[in-house]
């Protein structure tokens, strides 16, 4: 059933690619807001319906219809107004899958507050710079009791934040107890009028990048972005109206709004939640039994540790279809999830700053590595440092070069997002950074690819990874897939090393698999299987076993660190 998709996509069906990338069109209100306009509708026209489903380590299961989630959004939208919370206050959320973080985001909306869903992996240094850079009034958490210790630590500092509240069962002294507060307050929350009403171009979102190169920046979203992940969901995760649609990530990253809440619930699908204290294989596993989710996507690391375990035993009939975005898919990987679980990946590529940006779309034959082809909403061309496009085979910029371009209908206003729903508004209160990357009426990505004649994007890597050595320009992804191959490998990093001669030349930081020990033969092993698997000007000069990889507490390969590690050394190998 399509009843709410149909509102803002006149067409939903199509033939091929090309019909759909020259025919999507998605219409934009004026004062769309996603918690009436979606959630309650939903709640209205089939109050029964299955919104999220939710399991967690103990092998809980619990599921919540659309009138719940109306019923509940509104009586968490009367506890935040009772709290002092109006339209334009900024909130934060650090919720992990508690159904709270679904609860929680809707009723921020219907009261038209900023939302910012942060990570519990934050430290107490983490939570006050995002805190008073942010401004944020009020902050919500669960009630963990190492989050709760680093909060605690964290407040003195936080100059703006009059409340804090924790969803949990033990709540301690000091703090609002969300649940009871949620519980007495009455479930009838009646649209704004006026100005109190959103409009399309408010604020409603806001995320922390990252930081893989630098201190996090403030990603702002507005009401459209909701509509811009119709894309994400019904095109490329391919999530089915009344079936269960599971991407794994913690609600604290733009994952989360990729594939847990906005497109999937326009698109009918209910929501699976793995609500995990720790990552395992074993716990993943044993969740998509209970879940049966029909459509399901992960980060490439999920899939990296599956294939190293025994899926013999283990049932993937009811996956219809699988998705991978966040990082790159070595070839490796997607051949052997292919081989053990019956699924053929299909890549998607974006940034915390839009929904899809290029996919492996439904129509599209798969091609290992690649993450396929430009999604209808963006004028997605490669340019290079003069700002020209890219001839095939030729690395360039990732770029969004025409606001509109082919299918998006505006307003009468004009007035969003620069003319692009999942495209954000800006880096929130840094005008310089966003002017940096957002100028000609084109916004830079930062990363790096080059398209095959067949018109396949194949990602290279930020700007600032790629290596630039004897005049030759190397991706560490390239190199990184050629390594993923090898037996010995668990995880591995492809930097840059400065070197005298060369300019740099490519170094490899490796995990090994349990058991593997590093010596100077399995060194000379690794060179030679990348210079058998790609070109032989690709294979890492330098190469360096480590216990583990710097990463960003949302998992991400921190390069930049390694290469800061190496130039601190002078360039010599450690």
């Amino acid at each position: 059933m399509d009843e709410i998709l149909s509102r803002y996509c006149p067409r939903i069906e199509f033939e091929s690619y090309e019909d759909f990338y020259a025919n999507y069109r998605c219409e934009v209100p004026e004062n769309f807001n996603f918690a009436y306009d979606v959630v309650d509708e939903w709640a209205r026209i089939q109050p029964d319906k299955l919104a999220l489903l939710w399991t967690n380590d103990q092998g809980e299961l619990r599921s919540y219809s659309f009138a719940d989630m109306k019923r509940l959004s509104g009586k968490a939208a009367n506890m935040l107004r009772a709290q002092g919370v109006v339209k334009g206050d900024v909130v934060m959320l650090i919720l992990k899958q508690r159904p709270e973080a679904w609860i929680m985001m809707t009723a921020l909306m219907k009261i038209g507050a900023i939302c910012i869903p942060a990570t519990y992996q934050l430290t107490p240094k983490d939570i006050v710079y995002r805190c008073n850079i942010a401004e944020v009034k009020f902050l919500i958490s669960i009630a963990d009791k190492e989050l709760v210790d680093s909060i605690r630590i964290a407040l003195p500092d936080c100059g703006t934040v009059k409340k804090t509240a924790l969803a949990g069962e033990d709540v301690p002294a000091g703090f609002i107890d969300l649940r009871a507060e949620i519980d007495g307050a009455s479930e009838f929350f009646t649209r704004p009028g006026g100005g109190a009403d959103t409009r399309t171009a408010d604020p409603m979102l806001v995320y922390f990048s990252s930081g893989t190169t630098g201190m996090p920046k403030m990603v702002l979203h507005d009401y459209s972005l909701p509509l811009g992940h119709i894309v994400t969901a019904k095109y490329w995760q391919c999530v089915q109206d009344n079936k269960v649609h599971l991407t794994q990530t913690d609600s604290g990253w733009a994952k989360f709004a990729w594939g847990k809440i906005y497109g999937q619930w326009i698109c009918g699908a209910a929501i699976g939640a793995y609500d995990t204290e720790k990552f395992s294989p074993q716990g993943i596993l044993s969740a998509l039994q209970r879940l049966r989710p029909a459509s399901f996507c992960a980060p490439a690391t999920i899939f990296r540790y599956l294939i190293k375990e025994d899926l013999s035993g283990w049932d993937f009939s009811f996956i219809e279809h699988a998705s991978v975005a966040g990082e790159p898919l070595s070839p490796e990987v997607f051949y052997k999830i292919k081989e053990m679980m019956g699924l053929e990946i299909r890549e998607g590529f974006g940034q915390s700053e839009t929904s899809v940006m290029a996919a492996v779309f439904k129509w599209l034959p798969v091609k290992p590595g690649s993450m396929g082809k430009p999604a209808p909403l963006f004028g997605l061309n490669l340019l290079d440092d003069e700002g020209k496009p890219c001839d095939d085979g030729i690395v360039g910029n990732i770029s969004i070069t025409a606001a509109g371009k082919p299918g998006i209908r505006l307003p009468s206003s004009g007035a969003v997002s620069g003319g692009l729903p999942g495209l954000f508004r800006a880096y929130w209160k840094d005008d310089e950074i966003t002017q940096a990357v957002w100028y000609n009426e084109i916004y830079h990505t930062g990363d790096m690819a080059w398209h095959d004649g067949d018109g396949y994007y194949w990602f290279v890597g930020r700007n600032d990874d790629v290596i630039k050595c004897s005049g030759y320009r190397i991706g560490p992804f390239e190199v990184e897939s050629a390594l993923m191959e090898h037996p010995s490998v668990l995880e591995c990093a492809v930097t840059a090393m400065p070197d005298p001669v060369r300019g740099q030349v490519v170094k490899a930081t490796v995990v090994l698999v349990r058991g593997c020990q590093a010596s100077e033969e399995l060194i000379k092993e690794l060179q030679n299987h990348v210079k058998r698997v790609t070109a032989p000007y690709k294979y890492p000069r330098v190469v360096e076993f480590v216990a583990e990889l710097p990463k960003t507490i949302s998992g991400k390969i921190q390069r930049n660190m390694i290469r800061c590690k190496d130039a601190e050394a002078g360039g010599k190998q450690l």
